[in-house]
């Protein structure tokens, strides 16, 4: 375990040996990178993995966190629910189990979207179920050109989680969101990126460096400015206009008063780089 990597749990006896990690998040000059490790089976959302992101996320809150990048180990970003585990299930005993691994998974999406700091996704192969969830749940998400993406739920009869049929129709629109949902249409990178979900398609080779690159970009941003503008934007679709200007006014007078608002006003006098450091304190508008 490197310098700054956190235990976030234990998967599973007879999954992964005890102890072997299906989520490790490492802080680094101020990114967090979370990394699903069960690439060996396309970095499936079983109830260990869902648990162990869950406890990521919360690690990310760290003032010392100023960005998070999440992505995949192996050759695919996440092929959703992890179905062998939930196959050996039946009946009420599936039923709990779902709603644990939902929960667990939920619960880790819900400190996402409510953290100061960015979230950027890398994602590369095979994007299913769930892991398109996790992609749209990200601020800024980079994929491979040979990334593909598939809502796959109703193809076996399920109905969808991950939060994706808040987030779909917000980034595409809900008649697009409900053909995807509806048939399970696989769409390319590029495809995605045209549509919204998507926000930068790169080669395969320069993933990784390029999803670096912007996390580290952001780290050094002013944090406390991002989270009120991702909980701004994230509001604006449910609140009327009125309600929406007034909370503009209180996050802009909060920012401005802020270390960060005083430093970013005095470098731009000064004609030089704002200098954004340490920790934000995580608060509402």
């Amino acid at each position: 375990m490197s310098v700054g990597e956190k235990s976030v749990g234990e998967e599973s006896v007879g999954e992964k040996s005890v102890g072997e990690k299906s989520v490790t998040v490492e802080v680094l000059d101020g990114v967090a990178d979370v990394v699903l490790c069960r690439g060996e089976r396309g970095n499936a959302i079983s109830l260990g993995l869902a648990r162990e992101l869950r406890d990521a996320a919360q690690v990310c809150l760290s003032e010392n966190v100023r960005a998070v990048l999440l992505r995949g180990a192996g050759r695919s970003f996440c092929v959703g629910g992890d179905l062998r585990e939930f196959s050996g299930l039946r009946g009420r005993a599936l039923e709990e189990h779902l709603i644990e691994v939902t929960d667990a998974l939920h619960g880790a999406l819900r400190i996402f979207a409510t953290m100061d700091a960015p979230l950027v996704a890398q994602v590369q192969g095979a994007v299913a179920g769930a892991g398109v969830g996790l992609a749209a749940a990200a601020d800024l998400t980079i994929a491979a050109d040979d990334a593909t993406f598939t809502l796959a739920y109703t193809g076996i009869g399920y109905s969808p989680d991950a939060g994706v049929t808040w987030s779909l129709p917000r980034l595409v629109g809900p008649k697009r969101a409900l053909e995807l949902l509806l048939t399970n249409r696989r769409i390319t990178a590029r495809e995605a990126a045209g549509m919204g979900l998507v926000t930068t398609v790169v080669s395969a080779e320069r993933l990784p460096a390029e999803a670096r690159r912007l996390a580290a970009t952001l780290a050094r941003g002013a944090t406390g400015a991002f989270g009120a503008t991702r909980r701004l934007v994230s509001d604006a679709l449910s609140s009327d206009l009125d309600a929406h200007l007034d909370r503009e006014a209180r996050a802009l007078a909060s920012a401005a008063t802020s270390p960060e608002g005083e430093e970013g006003v005095a470098a731009f006098l000064g004609k030089r780089p704002a200098r954004f450091s340490g920790g934000t304190e995580q608060r509402g508008l």
